[in-house]
């Protein structure tokens, strides 16, 4: 959970909101591809690496992550979007694993409809690339209760760290 790189009213940004998004997102797609270089470098290996992102950061793990010739164990986009489905399905690594992803949205979400997702998540299916895609019935949050705990059992998982059994 690499934080983002810019000030935004006491929090973190990736990039400026719409519609100037664009530039900010291919900045911090540079700045992910230098992150991801250096933990390799420094001996780290990516099959025992997640990334998760939240909102803004969902964006950027779909944009970077279905770029990257990385596989990463698991990546998970929660309460976010893409910028276009059509380019990243045309840009997308023939590596994608559709098993190390987990995108989750609200059906409540007051700053990112979940319609908007919903039917990005569609595009992307119908163009050959079926994420899996949770709903829960919460807003621009993470809801502690269900989806917490799914979260956590997904990257266990995916991390080997805990049982697989049912």
């Amino acid at each position: 959970m690499p934080n983002a790189p810019d000030d935004y009213y006491g929090g973190r940004s990736w990039y400026d909101l719409p519609p100037d998004q664009e530039p900010g997102v291919l900045r911090s797609r540079e700045l992910l591809d230098q992150l991801f270089e250096e933990l390799l470098a420094s001996g780290r290996n990516a099959a025992n690496i997640a990334l998760l992102g939240f909102s803004q950061g969902c964006l950027m793990t779909l944009e970077w992550g279905l770029r990257s010739d990385l596989d990463l164990a698991a990546y998970i986009g929660v309460s976010g979007y893409c910028l276009d489905p059509t380019s990243l399905l045309r840009e997308m690594k023939a590596s994608v694993q559709p098993a190390h992803w987990l995108i989750t949205h609200g059906t409540h979400d007051e700053v990112l409809p979940f319609a908007t997702t919903r039917q990005q998540i569609q595009e992307l299916a119908e163009g050959g690339l079926e994420l899996p895609f949770e709903v829960y019935g919460k807003g621009h949050t993470i809801d502690p209760h269900r989806e917490l705990p799914r979260l956590r059992q997904f990257v266990g998982k995916r991390l080997d760290l805990i049982d697989a059994s049912p």
